[in-house]
């Protein structure tokens, strides 16, 4: 349906809040009834100062058709004033309302060609500047907590564009200020629009195994570079989403099973975990490239606390990764800086 503002299937929501033209047309529509209203009334009050070339009396229809043919400037001549006080009140009442009525009508065609025109360059460069965002399929429980996870701690947050097929949720995306697109994920034209090709990261939150496979699928076939992180509930559909091109796959339910276990077991080491996953608070974990100086040491050489290391796109534990090598992205803990003491 093109770039529509409403919210329909496929439409973009940037996160701007301004009155639709519908309204604006509905608010300028009742001003102009307004001051027809005002001229008719004006005019039956004096209507002894008027002369109509037809029966000589000026009725209530009669106020109204003279009132609107001399707002439109039309003026057909056949009621006109012939009393001092009407000519003055013409002049000084029904002059301005005549201006008044231009001035909405020219004002409310100049606003809507405005209000799309406006709206089409926002879009045109919204676009033009997307480039290395994150785009977030589901804006759900799953899909705020990772913005929010991104968000937190960074000195420059990430620009996410929202997909979701709802338009209120795409709309609750908007008011927490990112760009949204309303559709299904698993069309291509809707992945299009969210400029998945320019995106540096796809985080996949939908709500069923099938579809986030689908879009997992459809997301890499249009970019073939992106990380893609994708949430499922079951396990057993792991071996699917990583054949469709998910960089890493997050089980929700057995996760929150194996806190679940921990928390009964020892609730102090659940708070951990727990303060890990929470960016910028206390401990939390960075991805960092090794330095020069730790290339040919070990972890246990490190001041810092690693857990693991990437090495050639894989995943080295702690007790495996031996001598750092150039090259290496180190997974490591860090405590939140604190600020020096006054």
């Amino acid at each position: 349906m093109g770039d529509d503002p409403d919210r329909t299937t496929g439409g973009i929501l940037l996160p701007l809040r301004r009155p639709g033209p519908a309204r604006t047309m509905t608010r300028r529509l009742g001003l102009a009834l307004g001051a027809l209203a005002t001229m008719s009334v004006t005019v039956l009050v004096d209507r002894g100062g008027y002369a109509d070339e037809r029966d000589g009396y000026v009725s209530v229809l009669d106020a109204v058709y003279y009132s609107g043919v001399s707002l439109s400037t039309t003026g057909y001549g056949d009621i006109v004033p012939v009393s001092d006080t009407a000519r003055l009140v013409n002049v000084a009442v029904i002059m301005p309302l005549r201006v008044f009525f231009l001035a909405l009508l020219v004002g409310t065609t100049f606003e809507v060609l405005t209000q799309r025109t406006r709206r089409q360059w926002q879009l045109s460069r919204w676009r033009a500047q997307l480039h290395g965002h994150t785009v977030v399929v589901g804006y759900g429980n799953k899909g705020r907590a990772a913005v929010k996870a991104l968000s937190e701690g960074a000195e420059t947050p990430p620009q996410f564009v929202v997909i979701d097929s709802s338009p209120t949720t795409a709309q609750e995306a908007t008011d927490d200020g990112h760009s949204a697109v309303v559709g299904d994920a698993t069309r291509a034209m809707i992945l299009q629009r969210a400029g998945v090709r320019r995106a540096s990261r796809i985080i996949v939150a939908a709500d069923r195994d099938d579809t986030a496979a689908l879009v997992t699928l459809s997301v890499r076939q249009l970019n073939a570079d992106a990380l893609i992180a994708v949430a499922v509930r079951a396990s057993e559909n792991l071996p699917l989403l990583r054949r469709s091109g998910a960089t890493t796959v997050i089980t929700s339910s057995e996760a929150a099973g194996r806190l679940l276990g921990l928390a009964a077991q020892s609730p102090a080491a659940s708070e951990v975990i727990g303060d890990l996953l929470v960016q910028g608070h206390g401990l939390h974990l960075i991805d960092r490239p090794v330095r020069p100086d730790e290339v040919g040491t070990s972890p246990a050489d490190c001041v810092d606390l690693i857990l693991a290391a990437v090495r050639g796109g894989e995943l080295v534990r702690y007790d495996r990764i031996g001598k750092f090598v150039a090259g290496d992205r180190l997974i490591q803990v860090q405590a939140r800086s604190l600020p020096p003491a006054q």
